[in-house]
């Protein structure tokens, strides 16, 4: 069965202008078309008093922020849409986001909306927020506290985030310190069934889940007359999770029963980037490093028992993962002559994950035993180079070309439980083309030749006690790799507001599914698969319908795909993968006043894994 999720907020959010969680775009004047429009000053901003420059560009119209930490495989292929004073953060986690959510609004002197293609950073495309921020000295900051109450639930207090940025036009720093925690609960009924649907149990469950999430986090930026450019980014995080379901149990065979499930983690995160960049004979050379770390323990039991007090049981099962990447990275950049540029990349990156793991279970107050678990105990590791040459040029005042050929070389090796070794070779790259039909209109069609990131957890074996199944390692998965097509046209409709759509069809092989292992089953390749997509950004003004102030936002993708079942040959969706997803959004700043208020809907479906 495919799971849907809906939620709906449609509380009246009347909150004031100086702690307003819902910051918007300024209304253009009536004249002045908002997406026509291409830089976008503080004064833009004014009426709707953003605390940050992540809640000015969250609000542009039309443009939706690409996430810094998306999967891809180091910097190369790294789909982030947002600058920073011209230049990319080198950070995933700790990212452009994260990093615009650190400068206090008040430090932001323009926001510009560019085509990706136009600018010298090889792989960029659509559109590509650039913020500027001053560089008059001075210090300002933003902070935000709250706290939540909930029925059977323990109140917090302690959600808040700290931000401070300052700096002169030389030296600018920023830094935040955030605790974000989260609660939630539900309760009702479950039903255990075969995977043929036979109903097995019924269970009436009362779950509450409990996790604090801190960090602290800042950045550097340095820019001397000398014409030397160098940043700084680091964050340091913990996350504590702790959940429990309580359960009465009404087997359709056997005695009512009674089942405790117990889930704990106690995690810490650390993430450091940085690059230095300088000029060089006819160009420049950029030199950026990434060190990411994490430690994540887990630890979980379950006790089922009649009422009766009899066929009672407890398992326990303990993971500890370490987790690791390594990036450095070179760039050479120069201009060949007016709207044409070079770039030469050269990309070493070593990832791991080293996993320890136990099973075991005691009977009717017997001891406990040790249950094999082949595979949880291993190390896996990647070290992987690429190289890549990408040159952009105007064909025409509206038609623009990047095109971007290379390859990269990785070692995947296994140690521990399974061991292994093994070589690739693969080339990746990317053509893209972008034309301005007119002022108002802009498409780019883009093909890329792409080479999927590991998922590490793959290769190891774990055990789910609150599902009763587990997940077998796969020491022979090869990275997936696929020939991806994309259209995007954005639609700028003047005092209406402003439309993206995008339209995208993947070609994959050795697509990452779930195959047979052994007796049991896990992740593994499969020869091959499509995909295919529509997306669509939208934000509408309201003013000309008689809603001052008001504005209409939505985000929707429409998604299929299709694989060849390895066990039963039929065709099918790919596992876990989204059927459609929808969110909307409406928010009115009243005029003349400091309040907004909005609502909020999304509603989501997934295919079964």
């Amino acid at each position: 069965m495919a799971v849907s999720h809906t939620l709906l907020s449609s509380f009246a959010a009347l909150t004031a202008a100086g702690l307003t969680a819902f910051p918007a775009m300024a209304e253009p004047d009536a004249g002045t078309p908002a997406s026509a429009v291409s830089d976008y000053a503080p004064a833009d901003f004014a009426q709707y008093n953003p605390q940050t420059a992540l809640d000015m560009v969250n609000r542009i119209p039309g443009f939706s922020i690409q996430g810094d930490d998306d999967g891809s495989r180091g910097f190369g292929q790294a789909s982030g849409n947002i600058l920073i004073n011209g230049q990319r953060v080198s950070g995933k986690s700790n990212g452009a986001e994260a990093a615009l959510g650190r400068i206090s609004a008040t430090r932001v002197v323009r926001i510009e909306v560019v085509d990706g293609t136009t600018l010298d950073i090889p792989g960029l495309s659509g559109q590509v927020v650039n913020v500027t921020t001053d560089g008059e000295g001075g210090m300002s900051g933003t902070w935000r506290w709250k706290s939540r109450f909930r029925e059977n639930l323990t109140p917090y207090f302690h959600e808040g985030v700290v931000t401070l940025s300052g700096g002169d036009e030389r030296l600018n720093w920023s830094v935040e310190a955030s605790s974000l925690p989260e609660r939630g609960a539900h309760a009702g009924w479950e039903s255990i069934t075969t995977a043929d649907g036979m109903l097995l149990e019924r269970r009436k469950e009362d779950v509450t889940n409990i996790a604090d999430n801190a960090s602290v986090s800042g950045s550097l930026s340095w820019t001397p007359s000398s014409g030397v450019v160098a940043n700084l980014n680091g964050r340091v995080g913990i996350y504590q999770f702790d959940r429990k379901e309580i359960s009465k149990t009404f087997p359709v065979d056997g005695l009512e029963g009674r089942r405790l499930f117990l889930s704990g983690e106690d995690e810490w995160n650390a993430e450091f980037g940085g690059d230095y960049e300088f000029g060089f004979g006819p160009g420049r050379l950029k030199a950026i490093g990434l060190i990411r770390r994490e430690n994540s323990p887990v630890n979980d039991s379950v006790r089922i028992g009649a009422v009766d007090g009899s066929d009672f049981s407890e398992t326990r099962f303990s993971q500890t993962v370490d987790e690791g990447e390594y990036i450095g990275r070179g760039e050479y950049a120069w201009a060949t002559g007016e709207g044409r540029d070079w770039q030469v990349s050269v990309e070493n990156a070593f990832n791991f994950l080293e996993a320890e793991a136990g099973l075991s279970i005691a009977r009717d107050g017997q001891p406990f035993e040790i249950i094999p678990l082949p595979g949880a105990n291993s190390r896996v590791e990647e070290n992987r180079w690429e190289a890549a040459v990408t040159h952009g040029r105007a064909l025409t005042e509206a038609l623009r070309l990047q095109v971007s050929l290379g390859a990269e070389y990785s070692e995947l090796t296994q140690s521990g439980d399974n061991t292994n070794a093994r070589e690739f070779t693969r080339p990746k790259g990317f053509v893209s083309l972008s034309w301005q039909a007119d002022p108002k209109l802009k498409l780019t069609a883009r093909l890329d030749r792409e080479v999927g990131q590991l998922d590490f957890f793959d290769f190891i074996s774990s055990v789910n006690l609150n599902a009763d199944n587990g997940n077998s390692g796969n020491a022979e998965i090869v990275p997936q790799q696929a020939w991806k097509w994309s259209l995007q046209a954005e639609k700028d409709f003047g005092a209406w507001g402003a439309a993206t759509l995008n339209t995208y069809y993947s070609d994959i092989e050795d697509i990452v599914d779930r195959v047979p292992i052994g007796t049991g089953d896990g992740p593994g390749n499969l020869d091959t698969a499509w995909e295919i997509g529509v997306t669509l950004d939208t934000t509408l003004k309201l003013a000309k319908i008689g809603i001052p102030g008001g504005e209409l936002t939505s985000f929707a993708e429409v998604y299929d795909s299709e694989v060849s079942d390895p066990v039963t040959g039929e065709v099918r969706r790919i596992n876990d993968s989204q059927l459609y997803y929808v969110n909307m959004e409406f928010r009115q700043d009243v005029p003349g006043t400091d309040w907004a208020w909005g609502a909020f809907a999304e509603k989501f479906e997934r295919n079964p894994y």
